[in-house]
């Protein structure tokens, strides 16, 4: 059997304090990708040169800065492999995450999305939040409806197609919902293969109500599709 490629899409905007992490996380796999895509913003800061201090081993790319949705967008199109991953480039991801995804298209060769849990990694600066959290279990461990646990087959976004630019961060959401509405054969692991950082400049905190209103303006449109009306 043939091995399939994978490429690793990383998005990128001012990101220098995290890059390295989530960049050394991904080159650092049991079973390392073909190919890692950095698309930043374009950044303001050192993102160029973090990104550049990894040789041929990553591929920069500049895009025009449209939020990240744009920027998964394009590493697709970039992108090489047979198989397509994320990573947010504050995040990272555990040592076994490709094997272990690997095995499951192995097995099961009418899959085409796999997903996995996440682990929480909370900043000092969010401690607060945390321990008024501490009692529930989403403050640990959260099934990973997201693209930083997604490794996909690329046909399914010729399927599907991309991610909806107008969303910044219900973008994976929608996807995902598009692809559940279509049918698409997914699984969703319980191994916990990626760490999601929560600091102070998580999207979700600098932006809440926006993220509130588009997760509201996601889930009334998977409605509207279900039910044959205007997704709009």
């Amino acid at each position: 059997m043939t091995r399939p490629t994978v490429s690793c899409v990383i998005p990128a905007y001012n990101a220098e304090v995290f890059l390295g992490e989530a960049i050394d996380s991904v080159l650092g796999q049991t079973r390392a990708p073909d190919e890692v895509l950095v698309v930043d913003g374009p950044s303001t800061d050192n993102t160029r040169a973090v990104a550049d201090g990894y040789g041929d081993r990553v591929r920069y790319l500049v895009q025009p800065g449209r939020g990240p949705a744009d920027a998964r967008n394009a590493g697709v199109q970039h992108a090489a492999g047979d198989l397509i991953s994320f990573l947010d480039a504050d995040d990272r991801w555990l040592p076994d995450k490709l094997e272990t995804q690997l095995v499951c298209f192995d097995e099961d060769p009418t899959l085409m999305i796999c997903l996995s849990h996440v682990e929480l990694d909370w900043a000092a600066e969010r401690a607060r939040e945390r321990r008024a959290l501490e009692k529930l279990a989403r403050t640990h461990v959260v099934p990973g409806f997201a693209t930083i646990t997604m490794l996909a087959k690329r046909e399914v976004f010729q399927r599907l197609g991309p991610f909806n630019n107008d969303l910044s961060m219900a973008d994976a959401t929608d996807w995902l919902l598009r692809a559940r509405e279509a049918g698409v054969p997914m699984r969703i692991l319980t191994d916990v293969l990626v760490q999601h950082r929560m600091h102070g400049s998580n999207i979700t905190v600098t932006q809440r109500q926006r993220s509130a209103d588009e997760f509201l303006h996601m889930v009334k449109a998977s409605l509207d599709r279900r039910r044959g009306g205007d997704p709009s």
